[in-house]
């Protein structure tokens, strides 16, 4: 329907509100058969026209509508029917009425929409400023780092004990894989950051999902325990399986990061049927994060923010903004917060159902 819609916007506006105006007509026919006067067909035809301009783009169909609206109000629900009578007392000033208020409501409706439409592109905007200083910083830093262990290998290769070696090639590898994260990260966020930031989804089983995120997580800190808690039933949630892995991998990595303490993470998934959706939860034991941060870490912008933060496996400025933008894709949401005992918590949800999406 959205593709359609784009490429063929005039007859898609035009059905649209040929239809509005039908109904109205139809809900009109049906009400007169029970209601001896006719002073709500107007009324109803305005909503008509406001349904149109919501509807559609731009202001040509709302101001059409609202001229057919008139027009038809006279010659079908006016006394005598099916005839044009602009002589009947006081039907001057209501044609005029009726139809400013149309034009205005058409006219008012189209204005929110594009300002809506700028308010969207301007968010957008503001998030892709952020991951820029992000990533700034992301990608300085560990080059940085990977350049000077390797000049201090080549420049003093002959006096340099092997353990050092070892010790400034671990450096380089790990800073090398902080870079390919780096890299993932902005590679998820050209796939969700296009010119409708639509996504592809199909049905995923959410366990199986979290076990390759679990996977890939302890590659990585093999050390920290990863404890999942996920229902009896299969949970199958339309999603894309490559991007909500990549969000729980960075909070896996995250937990472990910036806990500092971390050595258990608890993954639960929570299903609520009423709202139709399933909540994931990342806990950990860790010391959990300061509460001048909570208000702002989503927003890709904490590098500059906090000391601690500022080093390269520290900053969780573009991981985190990363996984609201991806699950904010899926119509999801994401919000952190302290434990009462001890550590982080941070949950994410995902509808269950296509339709909302």
């Amino acid at each position: 329907m959205n593709y359609w819609k784009k490429k063929h916007s005039f007859p898609y506006n035009s059905i649209i509100t040929f239809i509005i105006l039908a109904v109205a007509a139809s809900f009109c026919f049906l009400i007169q058969q029970f209601v001896p006067t006719d002073t709500h067909v107007p009324l109803i035809f305005v909503l008509a026209v406001l349904f149109v301009s919501r509807f559609t783009d731009g202001y040509l169909y709302g101001i059409v509508a609202s001229m057919l609206a008139v027009v038809g109000v006279n010659f079908v629900f006016t006394y005598p029917y099916f005839e044009f009578n602009f002589t009947l007392t006081g039907y001057p000033l209501t044609f005029v009425t009726m139809l400013a208020v149309a034009i205005s409501v058409s006219t008012l409706t189209t204005q929110i929409k594009r300002q809506e439409a700028i308010r969207l592109e301007v968010e957008k905007e503001k998030m892709r400023g952020n991951l820029l200083r992000a990533v700034s910083h992301d990608i300085r830093t560990p080059l940085t780092s990977i350049v000077g262990s390797a000049s201090a290998i080549l420049d003093n290769n002959e006096t340099i004990s092997d353990e050092n070696k070892l010790e400034l090639i671990n450096d380089i590898r790990e800073e090398a894989q902080w870079l390919i994260r780096i890299v993932e990260n902005l590679l998820s966020v050209t796939r969700i950051n296009g010119e409708s930031a639509k996504i592809n989804t199909e049905v995923e089983a959410v366990e199986e999902v979290i076990g390759s995120a679990v996977l890939k997580f302890k590659k990585r800190f093999p050390d920290v325990k990863v404890e999942v808690d996920v229902p009896q039933e299969v949970l199958l949630v339309p999603m894309d399986a490559i991007l909500i892995e990549q969000v729980l991998v960075n909070l896996l990595e995250n937990a472990v990061i910036h806990g500092r303490t971390t050595s258990l993470i608890t993954i639960n998934v929570l299903v609520n049927h009423a709202d139709k959706r399933v909540i994931i939860t990342v806990e950990d034991d860790g010391e959990g994060i300061k509460e001048s941060v909570l208000p702002t870490m989503f927003e890709g912008n904490l590098s500059s923010e906090e000391g601690e933060e500022c080093d390269s496996k520290r900053n969780m400025g573009i991981g985190l903004s990363v996984c609201m933008s991806i699950v904010k894709a899926h119509k999801g949401d994401m919000k952190a917060e302290n434990k009462a005992d001890k550590g982080a918590r941070i949950m994410f949800y995902l509808p269950m159902d296509e339709e909302e999406k």
